[in-house]
């Protein structure tokens, strides 16, 4: 099975075109709905980000206060390596046992810190999809409702544009509307399977 890992900046719009490879019937495996399975309440691990970050980051009913943490690590970029030290070993490990259960000719691999975490060998060939970074910014404050200093500190922990760019096997540009999105998905649903059974 060929391994397409899915990237993007934050605001770029993964998720959409995660939604239309899925609509294609393509299996899609999403990191970030993992690392949420795995921090459910009173999970071991809420408990572990709760005794690295204080208990004021977990709920009384064992429920992880995600923005107070989110909060934290783009204020500390040590306390953010803690974190992805504890989840990242965790997450790959579930990625490769879902991956181990899927059948068809391709999937593909939603994991936003794809480069930043050096998982490149988990995947075949890299998607980035890409979005100019006042349109980025514009998307992801109207959708999740954050201070925008908050929303700029992420960008910034992120990996440059530009070397996401470089390190992409595969483009997609989401500058426009969906129809314009899933054109290019279609295109490269065609080339995946082309690529999936050649020799």
């Amino acid at each position: 099975m060929l391994r397409i890992g899915l990237t993007g900046g934050i605001g770029s719009g993964k998720s959409t075109v995660a939604e239309l490879f899925a609509d294609l019937g393509v299996p899609v495996i999403d990191t970030d709905r993992i690392a949420h399975e795995l921090t459910a309440p009173g999970s071991e691990l809420v408990r572990l980000i709760g005794e690295m970050f204080g208990s004021g980051t977990v709920a009384t009913d064992g429920t992880l206060d995600r923005t107070g943490v989110r909060r934290i690590i783009f204020a500390d970029a040590a306390k953010r390596h803690q974190l992805e030290a504890l989840l990242h070993p965790r997450i790959r490990s579930r990625t490769l046992e879902l991956m181990a259960q899927l059948r068809g000719p391709y999937c593909i691999v939603v994991v936003p810190l794809l480069l930043e975490a050096g998982w490149q060998s988990l995947v075949d060939r890299v998607l980035v999809v890409d979005t100019p970074p006042e349109l980025q910014l514009h998307r992801t404050l109207q959708r999740d409702a954050r201070p925008v200093e908050e929303v700029r500190a992420i960008i910034a922990a992120q990996i440059p544009r530009e070397m996401r760019l470089d390190a992409a096997d595969d483009i997609v540009i989401n500058d426009a509307d969906r129809d314009k999105l899933a054109a290019q998905v279609e295109a490269l649903h065609q080339k995946y399977l082309q690529l999936a059974t050649s020799p």
